[in-house]
């Protein structure tokens, strides 16, 4: 019998992924460019706290426990799981160090931002390359879709009103058709005529 299995779109995964990288991107050149305390670059680094903070706590409650649940049986893929954790658990204090620097103005802000960026981005490849493989392995669509759920559930409907826009901050069209592919169609529509104009007056990051 053919394997009839359906892929999972990780297309709102690796978008997430990439406006986490985007901003880090911009609080550097921020910082080079001597902006590092103009309110719109404290607003965007705000954003960005709150954003990652909530990725990862809704991952590690509701997403890796429902792969632990499959791979009891499998000591290497535990320890996958295993390394998700701790790699968590790593970018924690790089990140409250920033946060620290930013809201401090303090000289080395620069070389705090660097750390953390090269913490998240091996953190971030991995997860790309080895943990989205084991989930496609062992979840399925409705099962992945839970911890999509979940993720909104956590963020509620105005957090939700920004994380859309936010995540579509200047990616190509091809993207962005992707990323809302994975929305119902009325959020869409609630995005275009609401919730993009309420984040675009932000201007996070403009300076």
């Amino acid at each position: 019998m053919a394997d009839t299995k359906q892929d999972i779109d990780f297309s709102v995964m690796y978008a997430t992924h990439q406006a986490f990288r985007r901003d880090l991107r911009r609080l550097a050149a921020a910082v080079q460019a001597g902006r590092a305390d103009a309110p719109q670059v404290r607003a965007g680094w705000d954003n960005f706290y709150h954003q990652l903070h909530n990725h990862h706590t809704v991952e590690d409650r509701a997403l890796w426990p429902q792969v632990a649940a499959k791979v009891t049986d499998r000591p290497a893929d535990q320890k996958l799981l295993e390394d998700m954790e701790a790699e968590h658990a790593e970018l924690g204090p790089r990140i409250e160090a920033v946060d620290a620097a930013v809201k401090g103005s303090l000289p080395d802000l620069g070389a705090r931002i660097e750390e953390l960026s090269e913490v998240m981005e091996s953190h971030f490849s991995h997860e790309e390359s080895s943990a989205l493989p084991l989930i496609q392995d062992v979840l399925t669509p409705a099962e992945w879709r839970t911890f999509g759920l979940a993720n909104a559930r956590n963020l509620g409907f105005k957090g939700v009103g920004v994380y859309i826009p936010w995540v579509m901050d200047d990616i190509s069209d091809e993207e962005r058709r992707r990323f809302l592919g994975a929305f119902p169609p009325p959020l869409k529509v609630v995005n275009k005529v609401l919730w993009q104009r309420g984040y675009d007056k932000k201007e996070l990051f403009k300076v």
